[in-house]
């Protein structure tokens, strides 16, 4: 099974769909700032 990553670690690429079924990569982010990644759980899905 995979560690993860370290806190304050560079994301690693990847590439998921946005509302709109459109692919969006994480390194299209390249340069920013400030990025934000959320990873929300569906309402019923039990924690």
């Amino acid at each position: 099974m995979s560690q993860g990553i370290a806190i304050g670690s560079s994301a690693p690429d990847f590439t998921l769909s946005d509302q709109f079924g459109r692919p969006v990569s994480r390194s299209r982010f390249n340069g920013t700032r400030n990025v934000i990644i959320v990873f929300y759980p569906l309402d019923w899905t039990p924690t």
